[in-house]
């Protein structure tokens, strides 16, 4: 059953970055909620409050709320209107499919002056005879019920008749109290008679996990005796136990049953036990070693219909663990596989989770042998590598000579021309010349 905290509020107000004490508009359906609490404290400046299709039995502690102006509360188990009064904002409010029997009880909502909007199909006194009349009469600051607009005609003819319609409306109102306390009562007696029930099934000896806790762990004495397996009875035992399910749960859906808050209860609480049994049921899974693939494959059959986010696959060496809605199933493996390797699959037809696990120092099938010419190849290739390497020949410096270089021979060899670039020698004019004058203010060529 869901209960209003904190975390449930902040997470439902991403839209106003998750602060609750500024907010002004709030969505609450369809959270199971059984009661009413908190809002009023921690979400003051609320306008608008979706409180739809839930399991609230009673309005409260929403006075404090000055600002609201819109409330749903439709397909609750709200059995009286009370508690609105402190609400001087509200204009519109939704109580469609509820169990509201006390129809006199509207006439607290007379304070609320600014309320323009009021849904009340669906509950048992929108049966009774004069129920439009009586509302409309009643609450004259409504302009619209149950989707309809109020005519003023339609108003004056249902204050001249007020009298009579209220006089109505309490006969019809008491024979409803009156059903609905049997209704409380034959709920009451059945709900012990379930939890007797209970009591008793869990009291006799059964599989219930105290008697095999274990594939191959040790028997009682009493059930030693009989010449059976562990396996065999465990699965004897989890068929019948999950065929008597299936037809307790056919059973429950098919009989008739009053529309009244305890069924809904009932109907809750039949969906929260099969829930809990889906939870507890075990994975069926087949661990098989594939000698011609070199490889272990591990069949889990997984939900057919579960979220694949919801499985985190970890492949060890000597173990594989999968993780199913944060549950571990974790089995040693026969012998050691590559985890890199490996490959997880699911079936799109079963929801089966197969895992691909190569074995170690085995070569997989599918990838081609290494061919002998490759070998040879590479065989040939080492050969001459060593080859050069025995006759690699070394410089050798003579040590009769210097060993530092001589700058002069450096320099006369920069000199010379490169062979690419010859060119015819040129002749240094002498003194015997005629053409060869001596200007002292020329200096010497070096």
């Amino acid at each position: 059953m869901g209960r209003i905290t904190e975390d449930l509020i902040r997470r439902n107000a991403e839209h106003n970055d998750c602060v609750i004490f500024s907010l002004e508009e709030l969505s609450l359906h369809q959270q199971e909620i059984e009661r009413l609490e908190h809002i009023d404290k921690w979400c003051r400046d609320l306008k608008i409050l979706y409180l739809q299709n839930n399991l609230i039995g009673k309005i409260e502690n929403v006075s404090k709320l000055k600002k609201l102006e819109y409330l749903n509360l439709a397909l609750n188990n709200i059995e009286k209107v009370e508690n609105l009064e402190g609400c001087e904002g509200l204009t519109k409010l939704d109580l469609t499919i509820n169990f509201i029997g006390e129809l006199s009880s509207i006439k607290t909502l007379r304070h609320n002056i600014h309320l323009k909007e009021l849904f009340l199909m669906g509950n048992p006194c929108a049966d009774f005879d004069g129920y439009r009349q009586f509302v409309v009469a009643t609450l004259q600051q409504l302009k619209w019920l149950d989707g309809k607009e109020i005519e003023r005609s339609e108003r004056i003819q249902a204050l001249q008749n007020f009298p009579v319609i209220e006089q109505q409306i309490r006969e019809q109102e008491k024979a409803y109290c009156l059903k609905r306390a049997k209704d409380k009562e034959e709920a009451q007696r059945k709900l012990q008679e379930d939890a007797d029930e209970g009591k008793k099934e869990r009291s006799q000896p059964g599989f219930d996990g105290r008697w095999y806790t274990d594939i191959g762990a040790p028997l009682p004495s009493s059930v030693e005796s009989k010449d059976l397996q562990a396996p065999e009875i465990q699965e004897g035992e989890c068929n019948r136990k999950k065929v008597e399910d299936e037809e307790d749960d056919l059973e429950f859906w098919n009989k008739p049953s009053l529309f009244t808050p305890e069924s809904r209860l009932e109907t809750l609480r039949h969906m929260e036990k099969q829930r809990k049994a889906q939870e507890k049921l075990r994975l069926d899974f087949s661990l098989k070693d594939d000698e011609k693939r070199k490889q272990i494959v591990l069949d889990l059959g997984v939900y057919r219909y579960l979220d694949t986010s919801l499985i985190d696959v970890d492949v060890q060496p000597t173990y594989v663990r999968v993780l199913v809605k944060g549950k571990p199933f974790q089995l040693v493996l026969p012998a050691e596989v590559k985890p890199d390797s490996s490959s997880a699959k699911r079936s799109q037809t079963t929801g089966h989770l197969v895992i691909c696990m190569p074995k170690v120092d085995e070569v997989i099938t599918g990838c081609p042998p290494a061919s002998k010419p490759v070998a040879s190849t590479l065989d040939s290739s080492r050969e001459r590598k060593t080859e050069r390497s025995r006759h690699t020949e070394k410089l050798e410096v003579d040590p009769s000579k210097r060993s530092f270089p001589d700058v002069a021979n450096i320099v006369q060899e920069k000199k010379h021309m490169p062979r690419r670039v010859r060119s015819e020698p040129k002749i240094t004019p002498s003194e015997e010349d005629p053409d060869f004058e001596d200007n002292p203010e020329v200096p010497p060529l070096i």
